[in-house]
């Protein structure tokens, strides 16, 4: 080919990579060749190891760029995104960065267009990298291995190695984490894709690794599976949370995973046992709802109670026939003194007037008397109330009941439904039919109007009409029952 002709038809170019995660060295050769103005369809990014591929046969030496070549255009949001994805494990992965890059010439808000198919590959790669690199720090378990002698017949150090498979190239760029988190130990991370060794003060690469080059075991695993079984909480478990934030893949290097199935399996058991030993005393109940109201205010038996608010009461005549129950009171209703008077108390007046039921005639209250909250700047910010918090407000909530003497009882989410069983209760399981309490009455079960405010489009619908369904379920039932 004539150089008249290389410079027509455009020569291919085959960059190979020292490392599958060496961004530095990326950024260079792609600046130089956006300068040399090659188009991506000219460029083959090879990682280590593909030699062999039909690509490789490109020109490996680089054009020269002009003297009067532009700078190269990337903003710092490209940087930062290209940094993480360059970590992921696809080999498309150049390709995309460097054909981005390309288009940040002509069009320098390109990122900005988040339905574009390489802006959202971009997002997935980044999102799925930083994913990894968090469950590697959460996941990595050491075992200690024993010193030798050395040849003086002194003891070593302990030195304390690890196993771990990540799904990405990130390794190298974990190495600061562990150095900073275990600076006092000596220590190795061995993978499939390299390894790392840390000896105090200085910070070592080496090659792969098979997993028989790590210890099975140490004396301290006893020890840290105590540990664990002694925080875990069966009135948190949540199987499916559990399992999205540990998934099973990585159970295989954790000693504490052989626990799981048994402290799952009883874990209604220590529930109980919880709530039953951590029972407050609350003294003697009031005799009224007046002076429930008047007690709830000075109540101080949990943390909630010492935040900067004040207790909602109960409101709604005694011997109404329905009681409402919902979690807790929010800002606006800490603000006003009175129960579900924010959007989610809108949307529930809205709901039940569909379904025929008069909230004046019902008794609205809460299971937690006072807002929980968290500060943002000068923003109060809703937060759950934990299991032992319910359990505790959970003798006022007696008490309104024991006053009130409802037939049917409507719990409004979960956190509600605790309150009145004693007890994790799912929604989706227990919804749609009556639960008997202890004083007669009928327990219903639906999800709190806040949940529906939170969702969009067809989730939403869906979750109106079921909660929909509910109240007019209840209604029904109410008619029955005062008859």
């Amino acid at each position: 080919m004539t150089a008249l002709q290389h410079v027509r038809f455009g020569a291919f170019y085959a960059v190979h990579l020292p490392q599958p995660d060496d961004f530095s060295f990326w950024r260079e050769r792609a600046r130089q060749l956006v300068q040399c103005d090659v188009p991506p369809d000219r460029v083959a990014w090879l990682e280590p190891g593909a030699n062999g591929n039909l690509f490789a046969k490109g020109e490996s030496r680089l054009p020269t760029p002009p003297a009067d070549a532009r700078a190269v255009r990337a903003s710092k949001a490209f940087v930062q995104a290209a940094q993480t994805a360059i970590c992921h494990a696809d080999p498309a992965r150049f390709d995309l960065l460097y054909r981005l890059l390309w288009r940040l010439q002509g069009n320098p808000r390109v990122l900005e267009d988040r339905a574009d198919n390489d802006v959202r590959r971009l997002d997935e790669l980044t999102r799925q990298v930083r994913r990894d690199i968090h469950k590697m720090r959460a996941f990595v378990r050491f075992r200690v291995v024993p010193p030798d002698p050395d040849a003086m017949g002194r003891e070593t150090h302990e030195h304390y190695i690890a196993w771990f498979e990540p799904e990405h190239h990130i390794l190298r760029n974990n190495a600061g984490f562990f150095t900073r988190r275990f600076a006092g130990m000596r220590w190795s991370i061995l993978t499939p894709q390299g390894s790392l060794h840390w000896d105090g003060e200085t910070l070592c690469e080496g090659p792969p690794a098979l997993k028989a080059d790590a210890p099975a075991g140490d004396a301290m695993e006893e020890l840290w599976r105590r540990y664990y079984a002694s925080i875990f909480n069966p009135a948190r478990l949540k199987i499916g949370a559990m399992l999205k934030e540990m998934p099973r893949k990585y159970w295989k290097n954790m000693p504490e995973t052989a626990l799981i199935a048994d402290l799952v399996a009883g874990a209604q058991g220590r529930e109980a046992a919880m709530v039953a030993a951590g029972t407050v005393d609350m003294g003697e109940r009031p005799e009224t709802l007046a002076a429930i109201d008047r007690a709830i205010h000075a109540c101080r038996k949990c943390p909630i109670g010492l935040l900067e608010n004040r207790a909602v009461m109960g409101e709604g005549p005694p011997g109404a026939p329905l009681m409402i129950v919902g979690e807790q009171p929010g800002d606006q209703e800490d603000l006003a003194g009175k129960p579900f008077v924010g959007p989610a108390g809108q949307l529930l007046d809205r709901h039940l007037e569909r379904a025929g039921i008069d909230r004046q005639a019902a008794y609205v209250t809460n299971g937690v008397k006072h807002f929980k909250f968290v500060m943002r700047g000068k923003r109060r910010l809703h937060q759950s109330p934990t299991a032992k918090e319910i359990d505790t407000c959970r003798w006022w909530l007696e008490g309104e009941r024991a006053l009130v003497k409802p037939k049917v009882v409507l719990a409004l989410g979960a956190s509600a439904a605790r309150s009145l069983l004693g007890r994790t209760a799912s929604i989706a399981r227990e919804r749609g039919r009556p639960h008997a309490l202890d004083d007669g009455s009928e327990l219903w079960i639906t999800a709190h109007p806040s949940y529906l405010l939170r969702l969009e489009g067809a989730a939403q619908e869906e979750q109106e009409r079921l909660f929909a369904a509910d109240l007019a379920a209840v209604a029904g039932r109410l008619a029955e029952l005062v008859e």
